[in-house]
């Protein structure tokens, strides 16, 4: 019997009205890019040191250079970290100091080793100070650098809670309502975060900007794969990524054109307010409104699809008939319950966790590095476009698991090599840090689907959902690798990166190959994924009834439709 997707091929797979529903949702990914890696933007920590009474006026009076500063009143650093202290100073009242600008020698760092120290209790002064971020204004360094972490960490909490309550208000009220709810509540809190007063505040509201954006770039990812046909899903999905990726390569040029955070977060906020107006623009999902027995409905956004893409339909849709297979309740016993389906769920987790912390560990890392961050940036997210380009040229061709484990692989071995170069030679460990991100990124966009195709249907949302989660869980751990790592070596965050990526890599080599199989329906298939191939399920959820017009009797011819 015809599917609905046999429907789809009839107005149009992939037609004009597709494609411009398309282009409108790419927006909305090209700006969640911001808020999933632009904290490299908001956080940036200039080269500190700490503010000592007296030694501006001295240097004004001395005329001082800023590194003879540096050399006559500060302590000397950490070797392989700063060449000054950056958290103590000497304890010294320079306003009574009877220092001679001709002679400060005694007091620079190489002759005052027997001088007292301190830390930075009058603050800090911060290298290049045009550019502000929460770093700068709110003074986390020193003691405090860790509430950097927790920032970043508290937005991928936001984003796992946002992942499990969206996902299930899309099933509940449908894809176009939650997406424009979520659009709105993030647009409204990224508005008032701009106008934050401190930092408690701003942590607060970050963590529900990250609830409730991801679940809007999930809703609209759903949305515009249920919109086209079969053939297209998997392009539409990665193409949608594709946008993501476009939209962290412009975010460095906003942010080198807006160099003040409060600002930058204020130009990358008012655009989600015109994503509003796909309330006239967008549709619901036609796929949710059959399974709602909205029929009618349904029925008109597949007529208006079909006239914008200069089709017709040859029948009419009149009712909707449930199905009365009894296909079960999905429980997360379902998960374990089986050894193929144990193997997956735990080889998957473990995955969704590596990509998550290794994909965003190697751009937070970028703001460390002490170069030009905003060409970094944009070659970080540059290297995601072949990644795209790899997966749609070779997964029909030579299966998933392959490039899957391949990405994981070089990844690994790609940090495991840039941590151990010289650092004067650094722009080859960024060049090679650049290929383990496009590996990472391969990793990232297969894990989405490959996971889909290793559950049955009855829980395949279930496991998604579930293995997922720890995605985020490896956001949450990522800028504490990355942060408190670099401080012991710069080179350590690369070393856990790149062993954690060659694991991933690893594990995925003893995931079955799915190319060329149709979605299983059972355990059973899944337990026996290895052995056969399978035929196309027969039956669905629910069947919508397509009654052919016969001049003389409408009724005369019924076809099922599956939803």
């Amino acid at each position: 019997m015809p599917t609905f997707d046999d429907v789809l091929e009839e107005v149009g797979g992939f037609g004009l009205y597709q494609k411009f529903i398309f282009f409108l949702v790419c927006l909305t990914s090209a700006m969640f890019s911001y808020l999933y890696v632009g904290f490299v933007f908001l956080a940036v920590t200039p080269d500190h040191w700490c503010r000592s009474p007296g030694v501006a006026e001295l240097r004004q009076k001395c005329n001082w250079s800023l590194d003879e500063e540096k050399n006559y009143t500060l302590p000397a650093g950490r070797p392989g970290i700063s060449s000054y202290s950056q958290c103590e100073r000497f304890d010294l009242d320079w306003n009574s100091s009877s220092i001679s600008c001709d002679n400060p020698l005694p007091f620079s760092r190489n002759h005052s080793r027997d001088l007292p120290v301190t830390t930075c209790q009058d603050g800090w002064e911060f290298e290049n100070g045009s550019i502000s971020s929460i770093v700068t204004e709110f003074e986390l360094v020193c003691a405090d650098a860790w509430k950097v972490d927790l920032t970043q960490a508290c937005l991928n909490l936001g984003f796992m809670l946002g992942t499990i309550v969206m996902g299930y208000a899309a099933d509940m009220f449908g894809r176009k309502l939650s997406f424009l709810s979520a659009t709105f509540v993030t647009s409204v809190v990224g508005l008032i975060v701009v106008f934050l007063p401190n930092y408690t505040w701003f942590v607060i509201f970050r963590t529900f900007q990250g609830v409730f954006s991801k679940g809007c770039w999930l809703c609209a990812y759903v949305f515009i794969t249920e919109l086209v046909g079969l053939e297209y899903r998997r392009t539409v999905g990665i193409l949608y990524q594709v946008c993501y990726s476009t939209g962290m390569m412009i975010l460095p040029a906003v942010a080198y054109l807006v160099p003040d955070w409060r600002n930058l977060q204020l130009a990358t906020t008012i655009p989600n307010f015109l994503f509003l107006t796909y309330y006239w623009l967008i549709p619901e999902s036609p796929r949710w409104l059959l399974s709602q027995n909205k029929n009618s409905q349904a029925m008109t956004v597949i007529q208006k699809m079909a006239k914008m893409n200069g089709a017709s339909l040859s029948q009419k849709y009149e009712k909707v008939e449930e199905s009365s297979e009894d296909l079960g309740r999905p429980s997360f016993v379902d998960l374990v319950r089986t050894p193929q389906i144990r193997k997956h769920t735990l080889i998957l987790m473990y995955n969704w966790f590596a990509c998550a912390l290794v994909y965003q560990g190697l751009v937070m890392r970028l703001g460390t590095l002490g170069g030009n961050i905003y060409l970094d940036f944009f070659i970080s997210g540059a290297v995601e476009i072949p990644a795209a380009i790899l997966i749609l040229l070779v997964i029909e061709r030579i299966g998933r698991r392959l490039p899957f484990a391949t990405g994981g692989l070089l990844s690994g071995a790609s940090c495991l090599i840039a941590a151990f170069i010289p650092e004067s030679v650094s722009w080859l460990a960024t060049a090679i840090a650049f290929v383990g991100k496009l590996g990472i990124t391969v990793s990232f966009e297969m894990v989405v689907f490959v996971n889909a195709e290793l559950y049955p249907t009855f829980i395949r949302n279930l496991g998604v959902s579930v293995c997922s989660a720890l995605c985020d869980i490896g956001g949450i751990v990522a800028p504490f690798i990355v942060y408190r790592l670099a401080d012991i070596w710069t080179g350590l965050p690369l070393v856990v990166f790149g062993v954690i990526g060659l694991i991933s890599g690893g594990l995925v080599l003893l995931l079955p190959e799915t190319k060329g199989l149709t979605l299983p329906d059972t355990i059973e298939e899944i337990e026996n994924i290895s052995r056969s191939k399978r035929k196309a399920p027969e039956t669905s959820y629910q069947q919508v009834i397509l009654h052919s017009v016969d001049a003389k009797d409408p009724a005369s011819v019924k076809m099922g439709v599956e939803v």
